[in-house]
């Protein structure tokens, strides 16, 4: 998830992928494409509903723990939000789990296991690329256990009074938390190699508390146990 020189190179197999699925996110009614030019990215308001957004909530303040973070540079202060992971077969989390799938039109069993995520005031997650960076350590174990990163699925559980906006610098764009709203993104340019302009932030939360959860898909059926 750091930054480093060398990101990732082509792949048509990617390309492929996002192009299927931005055609398929182009013909929801309901997804909104954000307004850049430099990263393939949407949102969809009021995506989940509030009673299962409050569920959502509380499994989080339940099963919370310190945020890690997947590189090599290991630097405690990147990332300082709590997360849980969201077990996949739970009767209240397989719905949304699958549904995420299908709205992107991927194979379930290339999706990560879902995390959801807490900022308290003053808590962030400096800006980061989901992607794999080829040039790290981590790269073997990553590309062995599904490959890239390729989508990106984020929805907020809560609406927050202040801050915690997700900000993709390069890209332009910025996007406070809304409850029920969906984020989703391509994490790959058209020719399926890395996007670095889908850099993006957690934003500070300066009032309030924020709950999102994040789902990541692969190229690839993921191997439980071998990535963050």
């Amino acid at each position: 998830m750091a930054i480093s020189s060398v990101p990732g190179h082509p792949s048509d197999h990617r390309a492929r992928l996002g192009s299927a699925v931005a055609a398929r996110l182009d013909a929801d009614p309901r997804a909104i494409k954000l307004p850049t030019d430099q990263a393939a990215a949407w949102k969809i308001p009021n995506y989940l509903d509030v009673a299962t957004c409050k569920r959502l909530v509380a499994m989080i303040d339940a099963n919370r723990r310190p945020s890690t973070l997947l590189s090599d540079h290991g630097d405690t202060t990147f990332r300082t939000s709590e997360s849980c992971d969201m077990n996949r077969r739970a009767p209240d989390i397989r719905p949304i789990d699958e549904g995420l799938a299908h709205l992107l039109g991927l194979d379930p069993d290339w999706g990560e296991t879902m995390q959801g995520q807490r900022y308290a005031p003053g808590q962030y997650f400096k800006a980061h690329h989901d992607y794999f960076h080829e040039g790290e350590t981590y790269w073997p174990s990553m590309k062995a256990s599904g490959g890239q990163r390729v989508w990106t699925a984020m929805i907020f559980l809560n609406d927050v009074e202040e801050g915690g906006a997700t900000w993709f610098p390069q890209a332009g764009v910025r996007v406070k938390p809304k409850r029920g709203t969906l984020l989703a993104w391509n994490n790959m340019n058209a020719d399926g190699s890395p996007n670095t302009a889908t850099l993006h932030e957690g934003t500070a939360v300066a009032e309030g508390v924020k709950y999102i959860i994040t789902k990541w898909f692969r190229e690839a059926p993921w191997t439980p146990g071998m990535a963050e």
